[in-house]
């Protein structure tokens, strides 16, 4: 599982849960992810193939209300469409990598 290290500190709670696009797109092998917890949460992000394998665990675990980002490094992987998928609370999105 890659780590996931926490941006911003106690005093800049977001006030809904986000899921951003990733930095950079496309990417070649690494991009950033971010997302957003307006509360403590159960959270799972991971990464899918376009088929909906799972590829990768980017963060998996109870999270404490603030702002996260984690690198996904792809090395090794065939240049493709990609897709990742949080779900946390009741909350869950679904993004493209490219």
């Amino acid at each position: 599982m890659t780590s996931v290290a926490v941006e911003s500190n106690g005093d800049d709670v977001p006030t809904r849960y986000a899921l951003a696009q990733n930095y950079p797109s496309p990417f070649n092998p690494t991009t950033r992810i971010d997302f957003d917890l307006p509360e403590t949460s159960r959270v799972s992000l991971r990464v899918f193939d376009i088929l909906g394998r799972e590829i990768a665990v980017l963060a998996e675990g109870e999270f404490p209300a603030g702002r996260f980002s984690t690198v996904w490094n792809a090395t090794g992987l065939p240049s493709s469409v990609h897709l990742y998928c949080i779900k946390a609370g009741s909350f869950s999105a679904l993004r493209r990598l490219v």
